[in-house]
């Protein structure tokens, strides 16, 4: 992507900011976890489904000495912001705290994460906007986290991570739901490990190649849980993003599941109407990576758009700084209309995250 003048500029909904080293959380830990952390010898929780050595992980010139890609904010501003690319950037750290089994450490571990990032990133630069991370080990503390942080307006979604413990849509994560309503604040959903589970609905894979061709598999199991078990019933005014998964395999999937909604709708009566609806209703998507033909042309994106039923579920995602996605995002923004370009570019994620309409910069294809 370049940038160019006129229009609205973007709002980059996926970039990692990462940790560079665990000490750093240390001035945000109580000081048991830091004893904790020093004497079991812990070096950290980077995300294992980024290998550091793999093309795929980090655009070439993210990678800093120091620390992993994303670990420098001067860095990340100077490539997401300052270049023209956006003039907002939500940060989603996948600092991998929601896979501890001791729910008290893992609760700690997020809240210092959170700290950290307001100290750290939110201080250092208006643009950025950041997600909070809860671990889901304990629901209850997950929402005393959202209503803590959710104070700082730089704090703009509440991150969990696809592969859980059980599926999200489960009661017992009703809490973590109820404290994203009340402070207005969207869900996002971003593959990753915050469980024991394996990372495909049928084990573990051999390869990290069928990881991550598989990555939208475990998207696509939670957004069927979120619908059946009536969290947006439940929570009327809750919005979802999924994030990373690709977009391509959600209208297939909203058939299956409105076909088989009118056989089975007695078994969740609470789920009053089509599948498809609350879908169009509640979700969003990042449109990095972009799961298209090719052979990208407007008719291909016209039929898309209308099995998915509405542009303003698309948000506009570099996923810096991995580097997986080619020119795809940009081959979609150069087939759309200039209105639907300004939705998928600001204007969706405007509304969502309650930032201005208008921009300074425009990034185009």
């Amino acid at each position: 992507m370049s940038a160019t003048s006129g229009g609205p500029a973007c709002i980059d909904c996926d970039v990692h900011n990462a940790v560079p080293d665990i000490s750093a959380l240390f001035a945000f830990l109580p000081d048991r976890w830091v004893d904790y952390c020093v004497e079991s010898g812990v070096d950290g929780f980077d995300p294992a489904f980024y290998p550091p050595g793999m093309p795929l992980s980090a655009r070439p010139d993210a990678r800093c000495d120091g620390g992993p890609p994303g670990s420098d904010p001067d860095l990340v501003r100077a490539h997401v912001l300052d270049d023209g690319h956006a003039d907002h950037a939500v940060l989603n750290c996948l600092y991998a705290v929601q896979a501890l089994h001791n729910p008290d450490w893992s609760a700690a571990m997020a809240s210092a994460l959170n700290d950290w990032q307001a100290a750290r990133w939110l201080a250092a630069d208006p643009r950025f906007r950041a997600s909070i991370v809860v671990s889901p080990r304990d629901p209850r503390a997950a929402a005393e986290e959202i209503a803590r942080v959710a104070e700082n307006p730089g704090f703009v979604q509440v991150l969990l991570l696809a592969t859980a413990s059980a599926p999200l849509g489960r009661r017992g994560y009703r809490p973590i739901y109820a404290a994203a309503e009340a402070a207005g604040l969207p869900v996002a959903i971003h593959p990753g490990v915050g469980g024991p589970n394996p990372l495909s609905p049928v084990g573990w894979p051999s390869h990290y190649i069928e990881d991550y061709a598989g990555a939208a598999l475990s998207l696509q199991s939670q957004l069927t849980s979120l619908v059946c078990e009536g969290v947006f019933a439940t929570h009327p005014g809750l919005r979802v993003v999924l994030l990373e998964s690709g977009v391509t395999w959600l209208p297939s999937l909203m058939w299956r599941f409105d076909k088989n909604w009118k056989a089975l709708r007695r078994e969740v009566p609470w789920v009053d109407q089509p599948p498809s609806r609350l879908i169009r209703e509640h979700v969003l998507l990042s449109v990095a990576p972009f799961d298209a033909p090719l052979d990208l042309d407007r008719d291909w994106v016209d039929r898309f758009l209308a099995q998915l039923g509405s542009v303003q579920m698309l948000l506009h995602a570099s996923d810096y700084p991995h580097w997986h996605h080619g020119d795809r995002p940009s081959a979609l923004l150069e087939q759309l209309s200039p209105a639907e370009r300004a939705l998928v570019l600001r204007g969706n994620a405007a509304r969502l995250y309650g930032l201005p309409e208008e921009g300074s910069r425009c990034a185009t294809a």
